[in-house]
This record gives structure tokens, C-alpha cells and sequence, in this order.
């Protein structure tokens, strides 16, 4: 069976930059850390491997310092990551991301299963698995929280609240995993510098036989009109009396003087 997760990685800071122009995120040179949603994905689809065999791949779109989140893939276990990586894809939302994840996972070729996290922590959308699925053609098995692999094919549970939906899906199809799926768990010194060691092979949009006009920018029909910081404020930090008792009634003093008692 051959597999590919889809990896995003994400600020490591809530100090972040946005294009005046674009107000797109600038990721190069940002300090990054794979979503951590992707790591269930990948921790998905390393226990189907063991227990069907085959090949897990991990894919992600973005700058070279992208390389971070595959690293982190190919320590986990996966055994082998493609970057996506041209000025090309730049400034892409979810729909032109779909698409030249798509495109990456055609040129792969034969593959049976997609995995996904449920979504990234910094846009928190949950849409870019469910845009492949249907640029593929594929089924979708979306918020997976328990997977099993019998006779019959791929069977999972997604939960949806307090309803839980099972489902049986044929290959190939997605899946966007959830929390509960799995516990990855930690990765040992060795494994990292074992995924530091494989090399990751870099695709741009000549390699893919991309529609240029679905890339990047171009392709990208999300219009972000305003961008708004939240506002912050520093709080003057109130040192109360180091004796016990008369903390206590300091304290009480205060919170009586904002009628919070």
C-alpha cells in the first residue's frame, strides 16, 4: 500500500509578520513546527503500514524551511518526503493548495490512502483534505477518530459531537485525522538524527504539469481584505505585603475595590 501525508508547518510564535500588500503570513525565515495535527496523520498511517505493509510518504507545499516538517515526518518513521517548493505556489489559499496537492499526489502515482491532519492550527479551516478529495475524485473519510483495516477495505469513526458516524470507504481515498486517533508519542534522539539524514526530494510546478492559473496567487479566489492585530497592554504588576495576614487583606481590599467580591 503506498501512503502520503500531507504536512503544513506552522508559526512556532504568535509573533508574526503579514504582507502589507498580500496580508499573507511571510513564512520565510519563521521558526516552524510541524501542525500538530499531522502528526496523528502520520502516526495513521505508519500503523497501517505495519500492519498491511508498503510505503509512507510525506508531502508538503512551502519554502525550504518547510524541510523542518518533513524531517520531523521522516524521523517519526516515513520513508521518504517530497517538498513542493516555487515562487509559484506562493501566497496560495486552500483552494490553490488543493490543487497542487493534488497534482503532487498524481505525479506520486498509485497511491491508496491520503492522510491528513484535521485541520492547521494557524488558519484552523479543515478544508484543504476535504479540496484534494474532490480535485482526486476521491471518497473522504473526514474527522477519523478510529481507523480499522479489514477484509472488506478501510472502515473509520469520525465523531461529529455526541454522534458517532461509522464509515466504510473504498481506495483510494482521504482521510483527515483527529486527536483521538492516536498518541504519537515521542521521538528519541536517534530518530531525529536518522530523519536528518535521508534526503528530501524538491518538485516545483514544471515537475507537476501545473495549470499556472491555479497556483499561487492566481489561483487563489480568497480575497483577505483587512488584517486586524489584537490589541494588547501591559498591567502593572501590584506587589502585596510578604506578610501572610496582611496580604490576605490586601488582597481582599483590592478585589473588593473592583467589586470582584
Amino acid at each position: 500500500m503506498k501512503i502520503v501525508v500531507c504536512l503544513k508547518q506552522v508559526p512556532e510564535t504568535n509573533q508574526v509578520k503579514l504582507d502589507p500588500v498580500t496580508h499573507n503570513l511571510i513564512r520565510q525565515g519563521l521558526a516552524g513546527r510541524i501542525n500538530p495535527f499531522d502528526r496523528h496523520a502520520v502516526q495513521a498511517a505508519l500503523d497501517l503500514k505495519a500492519q498491511v505493509g508498503g510505503e509512507v510518504i510525506v508531502l508538503s507545499m512551502g519554502p525550504n524551511d518547510n524541510e523542518y516538517c518533513l524531517r520531523e515526518g521522516l524521523a517519526m518513521g516515513a520513508d521518504r518526503a517530497i517538498l513542493l517548493s516555487a515562487r509559484a505556489f506562493a501566497g496560495s489559499d486552500t483552494l490553490a493548495t488543493g490543487y497542487t496537492l493534488s497534482q503532487a499526489i498524481r505525479k506520486i502515482g498509485a497511491v491508496d490512502l491520503a492522510f491528513f491532519g484535521r485541520q492547521a492550527v494557524d488558519a484552523d479551516t479543515g478544508q484543504v483534505g476535504p479540496i484534494v478529495a474532490e480535485f482526486l475524485g476521491w471518497p473522504q473519510l473526514t474527522l477519523a477518530s478510529q481507523l480499522t483495516w479489514t477484509d472488506q477495505g478501510l472502515q473509520g469513526v469520525r465523531r461529529l459531537g455526541a454522534l458517532a458516524q461509522t464509515l466504510a470507504v473504498p481506495l483510494p481515498a482521504v482521510v483527515t485525522a483527529t486527536r483521538e486517533l492516536n498518541d504519537p508519542g515521542y521521538l528519541q534522539p536517534r530518530q531525529i538524527k536518522a530523519g536528518f539524514q535521508q534526503p528530501i526530494l524538491t518538485w516545483n510546478e514544471v515537475d507537476l504539469e501545473a495549470d499556472p492559473a491555479r497556483l499561487g496567487v492566481a489561483g487563489s479566489p480568497t480575497v483577505v481584505r483587512k488584517i486586524l492585530a489584537p490589541q494588547t497592554k501591559t498591567v502593572p504588576t501590584q506587589y502585596l505585603n510578604p506578610d501572610p495576614q496582611a496580604a490576605v487583606a490586601e488582597l481582599l481590599t483590592a478585589l473588593q475595590a473592583k467589586n470582584l467580591l
